[in-house]
């Protein structure tokens, strides 16, 4: 995913996007595009949308205006809203190590390691040292604009959500083709989440 459809932008069928990508640039190059309804378990496929110009927000950091083919008035903008702007994977770029996609975070699923390995253990297989699988990444929420921070995973486990920064310390192997992400909590994060 590369940007998130806002709201209609002008009275001539724009619309604005969040942009949700390192590489905004590329985006004005594009002659098509593909749409889908938020993530989800229900959502459809993707299709192909043709697009007619798109350019980088002057007045909006972080924002990116696209104007679809076809699209004339505010009110066909409309049925844009809240769609999420993906391109293929062929047309992705590539990333320096440790640097990830969202959607290749997105079902992930995550396994809790000790903080330290047990001392006493009755064989090298023990349980004690076991990773236990704590659930599946729904999502991943990125700091906002002006707004330092490390991105969150947002786990869906069997007590509730779980939110865990994606940070080296605590994700401490992160294996998207295997679709498994380990990590360390440290002492106090679920009572973080908890309270929230």
């Amino acid at each position: 995913m590369v940007a998130r459809i806002l709201r209609p932008r002008g009275n001539k069928g724009e619309v604005a996007a969040e942009l949700l990508t390192d590489f905004p640039e590329r985006l004005t190059q594009l002659t098509e595009v593909f749409l889908r309804a938020s993530s989800g378990a229900a959502a459809p496929e993707p299709r192909l949308t043709p697009l007619k110009a798109c350019w980088l927000s002057q007045n909006h950091k972080g924002q990116a205006v696209f104007h679809f083919a076809g699209c004339h008035s505010i009110s066909e903008a409309e049925k844009f809203r809240g769609l999420e702007v993906l391109l293929p994977i062929e047309k992705r770029m590539t990333l320096s190590a440790g640097h990830y996609f969202v959607d290749d975070l997105m079902g992930c699923q995550v396994f809790e390691n000790p903080a330290e390995p047990s001392i006493v253990s009755s064989s090298p297989c023990s349980l004690a040292s076991a990773p236990s699988l704590l659930g599946v990444v729904k999502e991943v929420q990125i700091a906002g604009e002006g707004a330092a921070g490390t991105a969150l995973l947002v786990v869906d486990t069997s007590a509730g959500e779980l939110l865990i920064p994606l940070a080296e310390d605590i994700c401490t192997s992160i294996n998207t083709a295997a679709r498994r992400i380990d990590v360390v909590l440290p002492d106090g994060l679920r009572d973080l989440n908890e309270k929230t």
